[in-house]
């Protein structure tokens, strides 16, 4: 891919806008200057500055005409897709792949019927192994090396990504993006933070990370404004782990055997963000412990 960044805005549609991520990405987008689509099954769960639709992204023709354009709603010119069932064990897992991976390859396909070029996708920190039972090849973990889903949620997402750069393949005029997300937290999540404080292992199962959804939003931005072709795929974790303890702590208490890529400075997250810095410009702002 080629990576030079420059300043835009457009027309996007944002899909499940209903989520933990979607409202965040929905307002940011619109402070920036894109005109918003907020798409989902569902109603909004908020008041949001954006046109409203309600879409079944399971049913191909309603996805090319949320796309292409029809009566009050015209077409676009990027995709931001988040919805999907958010989690392994919230349906069956038939239902969670079959929802899922319809979902993704309609809008993916519908996108390019369209002749849409911008699409930025989340992905899901679970396609690098989560939750860690059979500990990370090593640490901080990277976008180095091949994704090793752990359930049938991770293996949708896994599959969802493969699906983007086979797509990229076909024309490689098309940029896609997977943003693979860390554990969504809003702002009235952190007071919960404590709660964990004393035992490790309750979040050693993501390597003690997260991603504030205001800090999602602008990776997600960040993702849009991107000048390149092809697919890439970035970590998107806020700087600082979820805990009082130096990561580097953590990792020897709960990993002693994983090998340490590179030295860990106070706090890092362990899900690198090292890729999403460089490329994107990412930079996260909201610190849990600033937002008690």
């Amino acid at each position: 891919m080629s990576y030079p960044h420059v300043a835009t805005s457009g027309r996007v549609v944002v899909t499940g806008t209903s989520g933990r991520l979607g409202p965040a990405v929905v307002k940011h987008l619109a402070q920036h200057g894109w005109d918003v689509v907020a798409a989902d099954v569902a109603a909004p769960t908020q008041p949001l500055p954006a046109k409203v639709v309600k879409v079944d992204l399971t049913d191909f023709g309603q996805v090319v005409e949320l796309l292409t354009g029809f009566d009050e709603c015209p077409p676009v010119t990027a995709v931001v897709h988040l919805a999907a069932i958010p989690a392994p064990g919230l349906r069956p897992d038939a239902v969670t792949f079959a929802n899922n991976m319809t979902a993704a390859y309609n809008v993916y396909r519908a996108a390019r019927i369209a002749g849409i070029r911008n699409v930025v996708s989340a992905s899901s920190e679970t396609t690098l192994g989560l939750p860690f039972d059979v500990p990370p090849p090593y640490v901080p973990i990277d976008e180095d090396y091949a994704v090793i889903p752990q359930t049938t949620y991770s293996l949708g997402k896994a599959l969802e990504e493969d699906m983007a750069r086979h797509l990229v393949r076909w024309d490689p005029t098309l940029k896609f993006i997977s943003l693979r997300f860390s554990n969504v937290m809003l702002p009235e999540d952190y007071a919960g933070f404590e709660a964990w404080q004393d035992d490790a292992k309750l979040r050693r199962w993501n390597l003690w990370s997260y991603i504030d959804a205001r800090d999602g939003a602008q990776a997600v931005r960040k993702a849009l404004e991107l000048d390149a072709t092809g697919w890439d795929a970035f970590i998107i974790a806020n700087a600082d782990n979820a805990m009082r303890r130096d990561s580097a702590d953590l990792v020897a208490k709960e990993f002693p055997n994983v090998p340490v890529k590179r030295p860990i400075v106070g706090r890092e997250t362990l899900l690198s963000i090292d890729k999403a810095r460089r490329v994107l410009g990412y930079n996260p702002e909201f610190a849990w412990q600033d937002q008690l």
